[in-house]
C-alpha cells in the first residue's frame, strides 16, 4: 500500500510569532511605582510644646497665652493649675508697689544631710530652677488703697518646705507688719516642714506662731489663704491661725496623708474629707475664692477689716 503525502499551500497570509525573549532595546524600560494604598489611620499632628496644655479635669487643650492671661485657670472647667510665686505676687498688688524684704537669704546644710543628692546639691539646683532663694517670698506692698504685708510661698521649690529660712522670712514679714500696724496675708503652698534640716524646721511651727500671737495682741488682722496643696507642718502651724481662712477651688488641705490617718484611726474616711469644699461646709475654711477673683476679694476683705484703725485715725 501507498504511502499518502499532503503539501501545505502557502497563501501569504501567515504571522510570523514574536520571540518570547523581547530584542534590547537602547533605552531602559522604567514600569509606573504602584501607588501605597492608605490604611486608613489618621497621622497624628505633631503639637509644638508651649503652645498648648491639656487639662487635667476636663481633657480640653488650652492655649497657653490664654491660660496666662487667666492667670493659670481652665477657661472651661475652672480647675486651677499650679503657679508660680512671682506671677500671684504680680496678680494681687499694685504696679510697682512691691518691697520685697531679706531677697539674698538663703538656706545652709547645718546637719550636713546625705543621702542620694547632698541637701546643698538640691538647693543648688531648686536655686537654678526656679530662679528664687528659697520657697518663700516676702515683702510690702498696696494691694487696692491698704498697704499689706505679704508672704507667698512657691511649691516649686522643694515642694514649699518650711526650713529655717522660710520660718525666719515669715517671721521677719510679721513682726515688720506689727511695727508698722499693717496687716498679714501669707499665701499657702507647702508640703509641711524641711526633713533636711530636722529639728531646725519643726522649730519654725512655733516661731511663725508666736509672731502672729503679738500681732493679735495689737488686734492687727491677719488672712490666710490655703492654695494646693497646703499640708503637714504649715498647715499645722499658721496657716491655720487666720482671722480669715480663704482657700482656692479643690485644693489639697491636711495635716498627714490619707492612707496614714486610714491607719492610724482604723477607720474608714469620708471621700474628698481633704478638699477644700469638704473643710468649707466643716467650718475650718471661711470662703473659697478663685484664683481670678482673689485680689478683689482680698481688697473688700482688707478694707472691712481695716474700719476700727481708720476710724481711730479720724478721731485723732
Amino acid at each position: 500500500m501507498g504511502t499518502t503525502t499532503f503539501t501545505r499551500k502557502s497563501l501569504g497570509l501567515e504571522t510570523v510569532e514574536p520571540a518570547l525573549t523581547p530584542t534590547p532595546t537602547d533605552k531602559a524600560t522604567t514600569l509606573p511605582k504602584k501607588p501605597r494604598l492608605s490604611t486608613g489611620k489618621s497621622k497624628k499632628r505633631d503639637i509644638p510644646e508651649g503652645l498648648w496644655t491639656k487639662c487635667p479635669k476636663c481633657q480640653a487643650m488650652v492655649f497657653d497665652k490664654e491660660l496666662d492671661e487667666n492667670l493659670k485657670v481652665c477657661p472651661k472647667c475652672s480647675h486651677h493649675f499650679p503657679i508660680g510665686s512671682r506671677e500671684r505676687i504680680h496678680s494681687l498688688v499694685e504696679t510697682c508697689t512691691f518691697e520685697e524684704m531679706d531677697a539674698k537669704m538663703t538656706s545652709v546644710d547645718v546637719l550636713n544631710f546625705t543621702g542620694v543628692d547632698t541637701y546643698a546639691s538640691k538647693l543648688e539646683a531648686h536655686q537654678k530652677k526656679t530662679a528664687l532663694k528659697e520657697a518663700v517670698v516676702t515683702g510690702i506692698c498696696k494691694i487696692g488703697d491698704e498697704r499689706a504685708a505679704l508672704g507667698v510661698m512657691d511649691f516649686s521649690f522643694l515642694g514649699g518646705s518650711m526650713g529655717s529660712v522660710v520660718g525666719e522670712k515669715l517671721t521677719r514679714l510679721i513682726e515688720r507688719a506689727t511695727e508698722k500696724e499693717l496687716p498679714v496675708i501669707i499665701i499657702s503652698s507647702s508640703g509641711g516642714a524641711r526633713m533636711y534640716e530636722g529639728m531646725f524646721s519643726l522649730m519654725q511651727m512655733a516661731k511663725t506662731a508666736a509672731a502672729l500671737a503679738y500681732h493679735a495682741q495689737q488686734r492687727l488682722p491677719f488672712i490666710s489663704v490655703l492654695t494646693h496643696p497646703t499640708t503637714a507642718g504649715v498647715m499645722a502651724s499658721y496657716a491655720s491661725l487666720g482671722d480669715l481662712i480663704l482657700a482656692e477651688p479643690g485644693a489639697m488641705i491636711g495635716f498627714a496623708g490619707p492612707r496614714v490617718i486610714k491607719d492610724t484611726t482604723q477607720a474608714e474616711l469620708p471621700a474628698g474629707f481633704q478638699t477644700a469644699e469638704f473643710l468649707l461646709d466643716r467650718g475650718l475654711i471661711d470662703a473659697i475664692v478663685q484664683r481670678t477673683e482673689m485680689k478683689q476679694q482680698l481688697i473688700e476683705y482688707l478694707n472691712f477689716l481695716s474700719v476700727r484703725k481708720k476710724a481711730a485715725a479720724a478721731a485723732s
